[in-house]
């Protein structure tokens, strides 16, 4: 390894060390979780800076199997806010259940290293490795509450699915790879380049890649019909878990499927995005028709977060129509959804502080009496979810509905159905707040006492969710950089 090579690396290495020294701090001060936090958020910063100063030009590690630029920098500074917002919400709630804080930390932050190894991969093996790294603490998490039965069960639905995915995506990936006789995906770009044009045939073993890698990343992304593990295993996970389960995992897919289809199979994309546009009707329809019967709120944003996995796959599939609004949309909506859901988890997540509490609806009922703060900045998240202006959610929906009109045909069509179904979403969302409202509290539960961490951590996404639905062009600077750089 070169100087070179260790500089591009240094966000990636840096990740690995902050994990590693949380763990270390856990074992100088056991059972202690400010130690562990101040090395946690320290660390994440450090991260973040590496990651702009790496990415202030695109650099290629280890013959371009590692490649620095635009896109892998926003992307990376997404997965590192990602698990800071986490962490801000975890706390309160692992500690009133007894679940080690220091640990939790540090399998976020080696699932946050794989995702960023995903995001840099210029090589289908990198591409695998990343995917794994960044997944398996995800199993770990979800069942991190052992002696929880509900826990454990969707951990193991997760995990025994999660590996079946993997499996299917590393045999598309060894057909590619004995294909075309590379590794590399630009090498890769290139071969498909050739079968495109007609200078080499397609042949049955690519387009039997092509099926198994579109389920292998479908499975990943929860995408119908294959998201079964998605309800048991979010409902079943601590909330906190819930919350970064519905995001860290989900947007690193995409960045697997952005480096994978919208680089290494571009040329092809004629063939593959007529399925990436099926799933997206079925992801985003399926998702908010099932939503409409939890009386579970958790249960209810497991499948919510299906639909607005479908909601990503309209700009992923105008991208693939030529219009590079469809990228950008894509983005765009993944740091806003990410913002927005990770706040309404972390409502959830402190209203659950005290044990026995359960999220189905009738603990909502009456909340704005009890915590009118907690009640508002829920409102705020949910309508984002729904897309009211002027949330940034709305104008996550109107990027991606305004790209898939651009390109017309079909895509016109997607569009409506995505129309449809932010209705339908509405149904489901403002419940909530109706129950929040309109209704007498249930029993005469007491108010909670909720640590400044997880105040801060509301208050960064409800500004957040403001300001960027105010201000748009805010982050869409930034993501039309990192989509011009694919």
């Amino acid at each position: 390894m070169t100087f070179q090579d260790a500089t591009v690396l240094a966000p990636f290495i840096a990740a690995i060390l902050v994990a590693l020294a949380i763990l270390t701090v856990d074992f100088i001060f056991p059972g202690r979780k400010v130690p562990a936090l101040v090395m946690t958020f320290a660390g994440l910063a450090l991260v973040a800076v590496l990651v702009v100063i790496t990415g202030q030009s695109t650099f290629e590690a280890f013959g371009g199997a590692y490649d620095v630029d635009p896109l892998t920098t926003f992307l990376d500074l997404l997965f590192v806010s990602i698990v800071a917002f986490t962490m801000a919400f975890a706390p309160d709630y692992l500690e009133e259940r007894g679940l080690p804080v220091p640990e939790f930390a540090a399998l976020l932050v080696f699932a946050m290293s794989g995702a960023m190894l995903l995001a840099a991969s210029g090589d289908l093996l990198i591409l695998f490795l990343g995917l794994e790294l960044m997944v398996l603490p995800g199993y770990v998490l979800a069942g991190y509450h052992k002696s929880d039965g509900y826990s454990t069960e969707g951990a193991i639905k997760y995990f025994l699915l999660g590996s079946f995915s993997s499996a299917i995506f590393l045999f598309g990936l060894a057909f590619v790879w004995g294909i075309t006789g590379t590794t590399n995906i630009a090498d890769v770009a290139g071969y498909m380049g050739q079968v495109a044009a007609g200078t080499i045939p397609m042949s049955p073993g690519l387009g039997l890649a092509l099926a198994f890698m579109t389920t292998g990343v479908a499975f990943k992304i929860a995408a119908v019909p294959f998201h079964y593990w998605t309800p048991d295993a979010y409902q079943g996970s601590p909330t906190p878990v819930t919350g970064y389960l519905s995001v860290g995992p989900k947007i690193g897919a995409f960045a697997l499927i952005i480096r994978l289809f919208a680089e290494g199979l571009a040329d092809l994309a004629i063939d593959w995005n007529i399925v990436f546009m099926v799933l997206a009707a079925l992801t985003m329809t399926l998702g908010n028709l099932v939503a409409l019967q939890p009386d579970n709120v958790k249960r209810m944003l497991a499948y919510s977060s299906i639909a607005h996995t479908g909601y990503m796959l309209v700009g992923f599939a105008a991208y693939g129509a030529g219009n590079i609004a469809g990228m950008e949309a894509l983005l765009f909506y993944g740091a806003a959804y990410a913002v927005m859901n990770l706040g309404a988890f972390g409502v959830v997540a402190a209203l659950q502080r005290r044990t026995g509490v359960t999220s189905n609806l009738s603990t909502f009922a009456g909340l704005v009496r009890r915590e009118p703060a907690m009640a508002w900045l829920l409102t705020l998240f949910l309508l984002s979810l729904t897309g009211i202006p002027p949330t940034v959610g709305f104008f996550g929906k109107f990027l991606v509905i305004s790209a898939a009109v651009e390109v017309g045909g079909a895509l016109t069509a997607l569009a409506i159905l995505t129309v449809v179904n932010a209705a339908i979403a509405a149904f489901y969302y403002l419940r909530v707040v109706v129950y929040m409202f309109m209704r007498d509290p249930a029993g005469d539960l007491p108010k909670l006492r909720h640590g400044r961490l997880l105040w801060t951590g509301l208050a960064v996404s409800a500004f957040l969710t403001i300001v960027l639905g105010l201000f748009p062009n805010l982050l869409l600077e930034i993501v039309g950089v990192a989509a011009a750089a694919i």
